[in-house]
């Protein structure tokens, strides 16, 4: 389909003797945010890692844009946004997204008026001259997700983005992604936070290296007969 950003069919990783991901099966389209859950060691950052080509997949395909990944050409047309931030502590937040900005390709122009926007977003323009050493985590976290947001890249990949981020610009965050949403990009994100879940288009339930269920919020609350996706993920896991 010409609206399929990420199609991840069968796919299976092995770290040795071990079998992280058994066949996990999803897909992300245009206008469209997918929330990843699951417990701590489930696979969500392997699943990422396995869509981008970071870890080669040991059975199944993994294609973004419909190319089989990995593909450096791509990576121009992707946010990606870590669980471990990636920064050059010595510099300060506006160089770090002035390199970030040079590797993505924009121009002088693009990069004033792009650094601005997503200082705003994340709420580190009146930061965006310290030294990233003197940052606090939540901080870090902030500058990580606006890096990924340069460029307004057709598909953003973000791997627990709002960890230690406070409520309000929690909120903040979802706004500018549900807008990134509507302009036609692809969101994929992974949350331990189930009021997050609730936010997105469709969330895929991530267990024992298998997608459990995949689904809008609404039509997953109705198929498990509970009111949250907590429950949800609650019900899946037997605990509920």
């Amino acid at each position: 389909m010409a609206d399929l950003t990420i199609s991840l069919k069968h796919l299976v990783k092995k770290f040795g003797n071990q079998t992280v991901l058994k066949d996990i099966n999803l897909d992300v389209h245009t206008h469209e945010i997918v929330g990843l859950i699951g417990p701590s060691g489930a696979g969500k950052s392997t699943v990422i890692k396995t869509a981008l080509g970071m870890e080669v997949a040991d059975g199944g395909s993994a294609k973004v844009f419909g190319t089989t990944m990995p593909n450096r050409e791509l990576l121009a047309n992707i946010g990606y946004m870590a669980q471990t931030d990636a920064l050059y502590y010595d510099l300060s937040g506006k160089e770090n997204l002035k390199f970030f900005a040079v590797m993505k390709g924009l121009t002088k122009d693009e990069t004033s008026k792009e650094i601005d926007h997503v200082a705003k977003v994340v709420d580190l323009t009146q930061d965006l001259n310290k030294r990233v050493s003197g940052y606090s985590g939540g901080m870090m976290r902030r500058l990580s997700l606006a890096i990924a947001l340069l460029g307004k890249p057709k598909l953003l990949i973000l791997d627990e983005p709002t960890v230690g981020i406070d409520p309000a610009l929690r909120r903040q965050i979802w706004k500018e992604l549900q807008n990134i949403r509507d302009e036609g990009r692809s969101i994929l994100i992974t949350t331990h936070v189930m009021d997050e879940a609730e936010l997105t288009d469709k969330v895929a339930l991530l267990l024992d290296g298998k997608v459990m269920a995949f689904d809008k919020p609404d039509v997953l609350k109705m198929q498990y007969e509970v009111d949250s996706i907590e429950d949800v993920f609650l019900k899946a896991e037997g605990d509920l």
